[in-house]
């Protein structure tokens, strides 16, 4: 069974990788128009950029049946600037001063580098589109790098009842593409793009990655469903694998993704959105599973309960330091995630809330961990077209870790309170007040006895 399972989800890569190519090779046999050129507008069914996005998660079906009118071409962009404020200590952690291995970076008021993101949305066809997302400027990297890219099927070049009816509620992605696991992803920060983010930060587990595979996405009624296939890993890896003492499994399984849920405007002024959502892969000898790391750009709490120097004694760099204030189990070899979400808006009155619970090992680990996560937010937006916002937000992650081969159980309490101010609604200003604690952690571990608190301020232009 388990063999005919991952034989199955290898012909489904191949078909969603296959399919698109035969498509256009099938249009362009049968009439040889003249080159069509692209003209510059908005593409549909596409997420927007600015304050429109937000609430927004799949992108829905009901203007299914907008006229086609061409090829178009849009550019956006996310810039973020910050201002951090933030102080840190470890006090009972060993070695933590001097040249000691676990001693803090040393944090002053600033600016951190901007960052900033471009995105390119292609029309390329009727119900057809084409999505790259790149990062300009990132805390991990400051140089240009692509995020990911996917085509997007929301109609399909096939005449009859059935297809027309099929993709009236069915959208098909195929790609190297942030994942659709969980709703959380919806509302984090991804590099320049912190519009959609009412806090500086994503959840302290963050739950994000950007793979390569398909997806298919069914909504009717307010009722939806998704089933997607991707090889696992933030990049492509076609390396030989490798046998460890722990582990002598060299097996590169395709990761499997469920997600089903209810999402409604029931008036006006209320909204309802439940969801829950599966991730799992049995083997991943590649080069690692990357759900709870795969972020390339970075945290928004620049440098916070960083340790000064690298395990051969090096100072860091900037970029060794991207993930701060944010937990990674370290389930890089085998992983099953399950996320609950819960989403109310009434009138201006908004709740989010997050539960999410983990299980898995890595390449050197004999025995399977559990980590867990939940998360609870309340936004009150408020003013003309609700451009003013406050909130606060408490997350809490327990979490078995392995020291000198025994399980100890560490935990991590967050709190933070935001507000912001929509200037317009390519323009917003926020700032957060935050406060994270590392309890439980051994002396050995430079969490131990951790803590930081501040603030952040924020300037963010997307469009």
């Amino acid at each position: 069974m388990k063999k005919y399972i991952i034989n199955t989800a290898k012909l489904f890569l191949a078909i969603s990788i296959a399919f698109p190519m035969n498509v256009f090779a099938q249009e362009e046999k049968k009439d040889e128009k003249k080159q069509e050129d692209f003209k510059y507008g908005t593409p549909n069914f596409f997420r927007p950029y600015d304050q429109t996005g937000i609430g927004v998660f799949e992108i829905s079906k009901k203007d299914w049946n907008k006229k086609y009118d061409g090829m178009k071409i849009r550019f956006g962009a996310g810039f973020t600037q910050q201002f951090q404020g933030i102080k840190h200590e470890n006090p009972t952690a060993i070695n933590n001063t001097g040249t000691g291995a676990n001693r803090l970076w040393k944090l002053t008021p600033g600016f951190m580098t901007a960052q900033a993101n471009l995105y390119i949305d292609a029309q390329l066809g009727d119900g057809i589109a084409l999505n790259v997302t790149n990062y300009m400027s990132a805390r991990h990297h400051n140089e240009f790098w692509v995020k990911g890219g996917y085509i997007k099927f929301d109609k399909l070049p096939f005449k009859g009842e059935f297809w027309t009816n099929l993709m009236k509620i069915t959208t098909i992605k195929v790609g190297h593409y942030e994942i659709n696991y969980g709703d959380a992803h919806f509302r984090r920060p991804d590099g320049g793009g912190t519009i959609q983010a009412p806090f500086m930060e994503a959840n302290v587990m963050d739950a994000f990655a950007t793979e390569i595979g398909g997806e298919i996405m069914i909504q009717k009624n307010g009722l939806f469903g998704m089933f997607g296939i991707t090889n696992g890993m933030i990049k492509g890896n076609v390396d030989s694998t490798f046998k460890t003492a722990q582990d002598d499994n060299t097996k590169k399984n395709p990761s499997f993704l469920f997600k089903g849920g209810y999402d409604k405007q029931l008036t006006d002024k209320v909204r309802v959105r439940v969801s829950g959502s599966l991730y799992t892969n049995s083997s991943q000898a590649g080069s690692g599973l990357t759900l709870y790391s795969g972020d390339r750009t970075g945290s928004n709490y620049q440098n916070v309960m960083e340790v000064e120097r690298k395990a051969d004694g090096t100072v860091k760099s900037y970029t060794d330091m991207m993930s701060s204030g944010r937990f990674n189990p370290g389930f890089s070899k085998k992983i099953t995630a399950i996320m609950f979400n819960g989403f109310l808006k009434a009138y201006g009155f908004e709740f989010f809330g997050t539960y999410e619970t983990a299980k898995g090992r890595s390449k050197t680990e004999t025995i399977e961990r559990t980590a867990k996560q939940y998360a609870v937010e309340g936004i009150y937006r408020f003013g003309k077209d609700e451009n003013l916002y406050l909130g606060a937000r408490y997350n809490n992650v327990k979490s078995e870790m392995l020291y000198s081969g025994a399980i100890q159980n560490v935990s991590i309490n967050r709190t933070a309170f935001a507000a912001g101010w929509f200037v317009t609604k390519n323009v917003l200003m926020k700032a957060e007040i935050v406060n994270q604690k590392y309890l439980d952690f051994p002396g050995v571990d430079y969490r131990s006895g951790g803590k930081f608190n501040g603030y952040v301020i924020e300037a963010v232009v997307g469009f």
